[in-house]
């Protein structure tokens, strides 16, 4: 097993319109009627811009996407009332599954650990160290609840 690495995907094809393993005995999962505000899933393979889904944590909602970086190697959610605004970087390797039908995305963190990662900072985010420093708190936090 490698070792967690924060800014790498875990599961590349949740980025790429990847779906669940099904056989041909799975039923697919109908799009509820209510929910005609948004495009169907894309297929395999269809890049996807992530922007507007909502974050879940293990244990609630977080906030919704604001940006994603280009290189696909972060996502910094906007926290909106919950922590009063402010918003949050949170690396790739956080996200557990994404779920396009619903237009969420799930990390392997609970929201206290969200709470406490350090503040996004568009000014410092260009600055090796600050990478690394949120780099590091992820990776401490991995795994742990």
């Amino acid at each position: 097993m490698q070792p967690f690495n924060p800014w790498t995907w875990r599961d590349p094809s949740a980025l790429a319109g990847g779906y669940d393993q099904s056989t041909p005995a799975d039923v697919p999962r109908q799009r509820p009627e209510s929910s005609d505000d948004g495009p169907d899933a894309p297929g395999p393979g269809t890049p996807i811009d992530l922007t507007g889904y909502r974050v879940e944590a293990t244990d609630g909602r977080i906030g919704s996407i604001d940006e994603t970086s280009a290189d696909s190697r972060y996502l910094v959610v906007d926290t909106g009332p919950w922590i009063f605004g402010r918003k949050v970087l949170l690396p790739v390797g956080t996200v557990a599954r994404v779920d396009h039908l619903e237009r969420t995305v799930h990390v392997d963190r609970t929201r206290d650990q969200v709470k406490n990662s350090p503040a996004f900072d568009p000014d410092e985010f260009g600055r090796p160290d600050y990478r690394q420093q949120v780099g590091s708190y992820y990776q401490e936090s991995y795994g742990r609840d």
